[in-house]
């Protein structure tokens, strides 16, 4: 025989039945929860789309940034030309880091797959100084190829070398 529990006693006291107070949810119920869940989901589905496109360009501009800045800090430390090409002439398909002189590659970054277009100049190159050796006739442009053009970056880069990262599209 089982040991009652307090609940039982107080079904007693109460002289009622508890069964409905154990039997948990009903079918009705967990229904309207289910259909309350799915509708929230679906009025927040699109916001967090828009929220994953923005986060792709603001990941794709930090790595663009912290490769020009690596390659100037690169040419300043070897006091030698370091250029930054992109992989077959696309830099959404990635790039390397080389010292110009000796061809070794520094880094290699690879192609962004969250439909995140990088349009840019044929190379960036430093010069042992860290300066630019051609000043560049535009900077990095960063758009979402299926956002409408909503979530976009601007890279440019300043005679003195450094990068500077603008919410905006390039002019």
């Amino acid at each position: 025989m089982s040991a009652a529990s307090p609940q039982d006693f107080a079904c007693v006291a109460a002289r009622s039945s508890c069964s409905r107070a154990t039997a948990g949810f009903t079918l009705i119920e967990a229904v309207i929860v289910i259909t309350i869940l799915v509708t929230l989901i679906s009025l927040a589905a699109p916001s967090f789309t828009n929220l994953v496109r923005s986060e792709a360009i603001k990941t794709a501009s930090f790595e663009v940034y912290s490769s020009l800045v690596l390659a100037r800090n690169e040419a300043l430390t070897r006091n030698s030309p370091v250029t930054v090409t992109p992989n077959g002439g696309n830099w959404a398909q990635g790039w390397e880091i080389k010292d110009a002189v000796s061809g070794a590659v520094i880094r290699t970054q690879n192609p962004f797959a969250n439909n995140v277009a990088i349009t840019g100049p044929a190379s960036v190159s430093y010069t042992g100084s860290g300066r630019l050796s051609a000043a560049l006739a535009s900077g990095f442009s960063l758009v979402d190829s299926t956002g409408g053009g909503r979530n976009t970056r601007c890279i440019t880069v300043d005679p003195s070398g450094r990068p500077v990262v603008k919410p905006q599209a390039c002019s």
